[in-house]
């Protein structure tokens, strides 16, 4: 049986907001934003469900996250647990997305869908809808929002949507974040001490583990623009000396370019900690040439020598390079897992907790540290420049340090 605390004065803010007595009875939305594991997607969760009854009955809503997986892992599972828990009955349909809960003789359908890019508008278009709840909204294509909002011709609807912060020219801050008087929406802001459920150890760890605007987002829930050095925290004291032999595991990392510079990193594992202890680093434009596929092959063989490597992961544009590396059958190789933004946060979040060390012989990665920075023109983009030791960096945390079972399984073929 899943054990809740008592709710904060926000969550109980989020809890209660529609019910007779509620001064906010009659907005038309509700926005819920700020810090990571601040407590606002489980408490908003519940309070969709909870006015979907008492308003409703007989009607659908839409349950919407970056994609379906996520909706179902971040809000429909732990849900679900509580709402039995609560005497509601609970009927899944996989193969539909859907969910049917009833209640002292109500009954009402709960659509899951997935607005990961702006061909998932379609997805939800010809529905008919009392209500929308968005989790992590700006992660979402606006196309997907605005048609979702659109199937709300219920009377009575009301929009739901929680989300941490992104840079302040997202869409949705603008429009919405900044416009809550205009659109008639409750805006509440949470911190993570609005979340009774985690522990002042807790919210200490999540305190150290980011640095700059990331801390400045996820921990202070700020719609603040990056700027500057993409990790700054990286300074001379951070590089290290190889370790002793012997190691558990190796792997190596590639970003590939012909044009362009191509970096391999090359990992060791030793008590729980990947050091990355060797590099090979080749720039075409400052050695006058360009290196073929088989030539690339060659400089990874050298890099590894005799040592037993158990994954290749590669820059997933590289596909001619990729094959390459398959068609020698020598190494077992995948495609890198390329979310740049998330895999920044990752690879900081690493360095931060020490899972990763980068080693001071590695002289092109500690160089790309000092000069990667964030392109403030754009939105959450670094400088397409001293960026390729980092991307292979970034391809080894977001798919073999924090792949686990699942990068596994591709390189094992299975």
């Amino acid at each position: 049986m899943m054990r809740i605390k008592p709710f904060s004065k926000k969550q109980y803010k989020v809890l209660t907001w529609w019910c007779g007595k509620s001064p906010y009875r009659s907005k038309n939305a509700i926005i819920c934003d700020g810090a990571v594991r601040s407590g606002k997607t489980f408490c908003m969760s519940l309070s969709f469900v909870f006015w979907s009854f008492y308003r409703f009955n007989g009607r659908s809503f839409a349950i919407c996250g970056k994609t379906i997986r996520s909706a179902r892992r971040n809000i429909i599972i732990p849900m679900i647990s509580v709402l039995r828990q609560l005497g509601f009955g609970v009927s899944e349909k996989l193969s539909e997305n859907m969910v049917i809960l009833t209640y002292r003789g109500r009954v009402n359908r709960f659509y899951i869908f997935g607005g990961k890019d702006e061909g998932s508008a379609s997805l939800i278009q010809g529905m008919t809808l009392a209500g929308v709840l968005f989790d992590e909204v700006a992660l979402m294509p606006r196309s997907f929002v605005e048609q979702a909002l659109a199937r709300c011709s219920v009377e009575g609807s009301v929009f739901w949507f929680n989300c941490n912060p992104e840079y302040p020219a997202h869409w949705f801050y603008r429009e919405w974040i900044r416009k809550t008087d205009r659109k008639n929406a409750l805006y509440i802001h949470f911190t993570m001490r609005d979340n009774p459920s985690l522990s002042e150890e807790t919210i200490s760890r999540y305190e150290n583990l980011y640095s700059g605007t990331f801390y400045e987002r996820f921990v202070l829930g700020k719609w603040v623009a990056v700027t500057g050095a993409v990790y700054p925290f990286m300074t001379d004291s951070s590089f290290e000396k190889p370790p002793d032999y012997p190691f558990e595991s190796y792997a190596v990392s590639i970003d590939y370019g012909t044009v362009n510079p191509a970096s391999f990193g090359l990992w060791a594992l030793k008590d729980e900690v990947w050091y990355r202890i060797e590099e090979s680093y080749f720039d075409s434009r400052r050695e006058g040439y360009q290196r073929t596929d088989e030539e690339h092959y060659k400089a990874l063989q050298s890099l590894i020598g005799n040592r037993p490597v158990e994954s290749v992961v590669v820059d997933p544009s590289a596909a001619s390079f990729i094959e390459t590396i398959r068609r020698h059958g020598e190494y077992s190789v995948t495609p890198a897992k390329n979310d740049v933004i998330n895999g920044i946060r990752q690879t900081a979040a690493a360095l931060k907790q020490r899972r990763i060390v980068i080693c001071d012989t590695c002289a092109d990665s500690m160089r790309e540290f000092s000069l990667y920075r964030w392109d403030e023109k754009g939105p959450d983009v670094p400088i397409k420049e001293n960026d390729h030791a980092m991307d292979d960096i970034r391809y080894f945390v977001a798919t073999i340090l924090d792949g686990g079972t699942e990068f596994i399984a591709l390189a094992a073929g299975r």
